[in-house]
């Protein structure tokens, strides 16, 4: 199907009219929906007002809108004039730059990095102490109020729970919790290191 002088100004007066692209499409025939509204696209028809008239096509330039009229307050106090270039930008709160790690080409090896699971001597050495003291619960026997700190292989029957009490908004106890989470600088402290 081509779009003939006739059924160009055909499609025109409908979409006036208000006619939807589906009505158009149908009393046309041979051309879809979409083939509708592309063609109105295309002739700069696609703009109705709510009264159901054409709008003008869309090679015409738009008439300039009027500014909203601004308020008392709004016309008194000047705008302070925003830098142009990034670089006159005020500094934001001298936020400190994290430094650069060298990158490593392919095919070469890795740098030694820090275990993921570094844990000082005391805080291991108070863990067995409070394993050689605990209850060794099961599964069942967990509570909001005791620690969950799992100990040995789940597969095994020699498989337990610690059971202390839990430290405050922690679910496990005290010992538990210093090899369990770690304070935010011992991280960043290691992060750095690399």
């Amino acid at each position: 199907m081509s779009w003939t002088d006739e059924r160009v100004e055909k499609l025109k007066s409908m979409w006036a009219e208000g006619k939807s692209a589906s009505q158009i499409a149908k009393e046309l025939g041979g051309v879809t929906r979409n083939a509708v509204i592309g063609k109105v696209h295309r002739l700069g028809l696609s703009n109705r007002n709510a009264s159901g008239t054409k709008t003008k096509p869309a090679t015409d330039k738009p008439a300039p809108k009027a500014a909203p009229p601004k308020k008392a307050a709004e016309a008194e106090t000047p705008k302070p004039a925003e830098p142009e270039t990034p670089a006159e930008k005020p500094a934001e709160k001298n936020l400190p730059i994290p430094p650069r790690r060298p990158i490593i080409k392919a095919g070469q090896p890795l740098p030694p990095q820090p275990s993921a699971n570094e844990v000082s001597e005391e805080a291991l050495a108070k863990v067995r102490k409070v394993e050689k003291t605990a209850k060794r619960l099961s599964l069942m026997e967990l509570t909001e109020r005791t620690c969950k700190w799992p100990v040995g292989d789940p597969a095994t029957d020699d498989f337990w729970f610690c059971g202390h009490p839990v430290q405050q908004g922690k679910p496990y106890c005290e010992a538990h919790v210093a090899v369990a989470f770690q304070p935010m600088s011992t991280r960043r402290d290691r992060r750095a290191s690399r």
